[in-house]
Order: structure tokens, then sequence, then C-alpha cells
């Protein structure tokens, strides 16, 4: 989306980028921008947003520019998000080639790079670049998850805006507003994501979604031994891959479909040996999403996890008026006679330290089987 509207609790980030975005009055328009906050605060929807009225000559943004903005077919935007691990230095060079470019129709050329922490040090230096001898313009709108995840030079060459995580009341709202969604079904969607926008989003429109959340943290509530924990890591790797089968597959095969159309190969035909190269090479890049996809869905379960132990903490504790999994009141309040508080704080140490592991790469199943013993002793 490429509207102000499709934001949530981010009230003062919009009031700076529209005056920022003003086509009459612009106040503290820079060249460079870096949208940072937590997944699911709208990072990405906000700087297309920006994009969108940056684009436009017209106070408040024109329906036409953004249309195009959200199809991403803007001749004067150019966007950088990926799907795999990290960006890599050729995506940035083609990128950094066509910011010394003038625009054509709209006020400026606006490059887009979503996930700017997956950038290499070496990638990073290549944007450095063209941030420090910025074309006159040229606006550049980085978003990542917060300031430290970006290279100190960087920051000292970029205008921060910093975004707070939306309340669940904001969340449902909106998912009522947009989407159209039950309030009942809202709110719950909303609260088991902690405002994540987007995860609440698939939450309240994807039975399927809510079904493998509900059936991960019944798996583990349900763990009494060693031999338990390990089955049940491996039935979380099992739903993670899940998942990420159900967000990739149908995205990967009309990928397919479009490649091969554009290649003039019919379907069913069979690739001719000097198309097997390119086809091969989306093929690379799909299984890269793949891996990236499996990796979030197992942060997503540890984040659920730690929602998890934190209501039985609450309940220990005696305060239960803020429980995310209300659902499973029945599970948690036996869970949380059978330990103590501290008891379950270690087990949320363990969640935290397993979710380190993944991202250094350990493989998976054994970083899911460390954890589910340590939370059993």
């Amino acid at each position: 989306m490429a509207s102000w509207t499709d934001l949530t609790g981010q009230r003062d980030a919009i009031e700076l980028l529209q005056s920022a975005s003003d086509p009459v009055t612009p106040k503290g328009l820079t060249h460079a921008w870096l949208i940072t906050g937590p997944p699911g605060s709208g990072r990405s929807t906000l700087a297309y947003a920006f994009a969108a009225a940056l684009l436009s000559r017209e106070p408040g943004g024109d329906d036409v520019t953004r249309r195009q903005v959200e199809a991403r077919t803007h001749p004067d935007l150019s966007a950088l998000s990926t799907d795999r691990v990290i960006i890599t230095i050729d995506e940035v060079r083609d990128l950094v080639r066509n910011a010394y470019r003038a625009p054509s129709v709209g006020r400026f050329r606006v490059m887009v790079v979503e996930d700017a922490d997956r950038m290499t040090e070496r990638t990073s230096n290549l944007l450095l670049k063209s941030l420090e001898e910025p074309p006159s313009s040229t606006i550049w709108v980085l978003c990542a998850p917060s300031e430290a995840d970006l290279l100190p030079t960087i920051r000292s060459r970029v205008r921060s805006v910093r975004l707070g995580v939306p309340t669940i009341d904001d969340v449902a709202e909106l998912l009522k507003r947009r989407d159209g969604v039950a309030p009942e079904l809202a709110e719950r969607a909303a609260r088991e994501a902690q405002s994540h926008v987007g995860m609440a989003h698939r939450l309240a429109t994807d039975p399927g979604a809510r079904q493998r959340r509900e059936s991960t943290l019944r798996a583990v509530l349900d763990i009494r031994s060693a031999g338990q924990a390990v089955v049940t890591a491996g039935r979380l790797l099992e739903l993670a891959g899940d998942d990420a089968k159900a967000y990739t597959s149908l995205r990967d095969e009309a990928e397919r479909e479009s490649t091969l159309r554009s290649l003039g190969v019919e379907p069913g035909q069979s690739v001719p040996p000097a198309l097997r190269s390119q086809v091969r090479a989306m093929e690379e890049d799909q299984k890269r999403r793949a891996t990236r996809s499996l990796r979030d869905g197992l942060d997503r379960i540890m984040v659920d996890l730690l929602s998890l132990y934190r209501d039985i903490v609450l309940l220990q504790l005696g305060h239960d008026a803020t429980i995310i999994n209300r659902e499973l009141r029945p599970e948690l309040e036996e869970a949380a006679r059978r330990t103590t508080p501290a008891v379950t704080i270690e087990t949320l140490e363990a969640i935290s330290v397993a979710r380190t592991r993944i991202e250094g790469n350990v493989a998976p199943a054994l970083a899911l089987e460390a954890m589910l013993v340590s939370a059993v002793r």
C-alpha cells in the first residue's frame, strides 16, 4: 500500500514525513532517510506512502501516483526488497546506478531499500558512496529494525524516523476498517500477533495460520519429558516448514509460469537448453527465498512461545490482566502451578538463546531441541 491511511499508531512519523514531502512548502526535507521500528510497525508501508507523496506534484498526493507506487511501476521509483537472507552487492550496484538518473515525470527520483539491515559491510559501503555524494534530485529511503543494524557511517548521513509499536486496539481497528474483519476476530488476531500488523492480517484472514499457531503452543504445553521435547522440536520444525510453504508455494508457481511465458515456453513444453540457465537462476532465487521464509517462520514460533511463557509468568505473579493467549487460559494456569516464576524466566532465556543460535546459522533442529529440553528441565 502507498497511503498514509494504511498506517496505525504512527501519528508523529506521518506528520513529519507529510510536512517534508509537501510539494509547495516542504519542511525539513533531506536527501536520505532511515525508517526504523520493530517488525510489523509499518516501516515499508510508511516508506512507500512517503515515496508516493514525494513523487506527486499535488498537495496530499494523487491516486494515479499512489497506484503506480503500490504496483512498483512508477518510472521515478526504484525499490529494492529481498525474500532472501541477504541483499546482494549486484542489486545495490544497479540501484546506485539508477540513483544518478534524472527524474522523468516526478519531482524526485526516490530509492526505497527495504530490509537495509540485510546488506553486508561491503554492500553497505557501496551504498555509502551514493549517500556521501547524492544527486540533487534523488531521495533515499532506507528501512531497518534499528539504527544499530546499519554502519555508523551510513547512520551519520541519514535522518532517522523511529516508529513505535501500535496498540492492540489500533491494529484491530485497522483490520476492521481495511480488511472488513469481524470485531472479535480482529481483536484476537491483533492480540495474538502482539501488534504486528502483517501477522495480525494473516491470522485474521487465514484460518490455517491460526490453527498452526494454536497447534504449536499446545504441543509445547504438553511436553513432560526430554524425549517428548525432542519429538516436539521436530514437530515445530515441520510446522514452520508448512507455514513457509503456504506462504511461498503460490508465489513460486506464479513466478515460474510468468518466467516461462516471458521466455516463450508454452505450458507443458520442455525448456530449451539455451534457456535452462535462466530457469535455473530463478529456481536458485526461490530456494533462497524458501530458506528465509523458514527462518522467519521459526522466529515467529519463538515469538509466540515468548508470549506463552510471558503469560505463565504473569499468572504466577498474579497479574493476569494483559494475558495474550486467553483462549488457552486453563492450560496456562495448569502450567503456572507446575513451576515457579524463576523456572519460567529461565525458559524465556532459553528461547532467546535459541533465536540467536538460529540467526547464527545453527541447525534449527538442534537449537529447538536444546531450547525445549531446557524448558523441561
